[in-house]
């Protein structure tokens, strides 16, 4: 019981330290890896740092092709 409350702690201390715009995806990674890391090991800290990274990498990928698509269609930003 004790490992995933260490593991969300850990998350929350981590986005704690973050912006909000770059916790975009972070939140979301960092539970799922959390958890997946603790039951594959008992590694919920080291699963939530790098779900953490992938949820992050997701999120920029996502923004760079609606960034495109909105471009192709002629909505771009000025």
């Amino acid at each position: 019981m004790k490992s995933p409350l260490i593991a969300i702690t850990a998350a929350l201390l981590v986005l704690g330290a973050t912006s909000g715009a770059n916790a975009k995806g972070c939140i979301k990674g960092a539970v799922v890896g959390g958890v997946a890391g603790h039951y594959a090991g008992h590694h919920g800290v080291l699963g939530a740092a790098a779900g953490c990274l992938y949820g992050r990498h997701h999120a920029k990928e996502q923004e760079r092709q609606q960034q495109q698509q909105s471009q192709a269609n002629g909505q771009g930003k000025l």
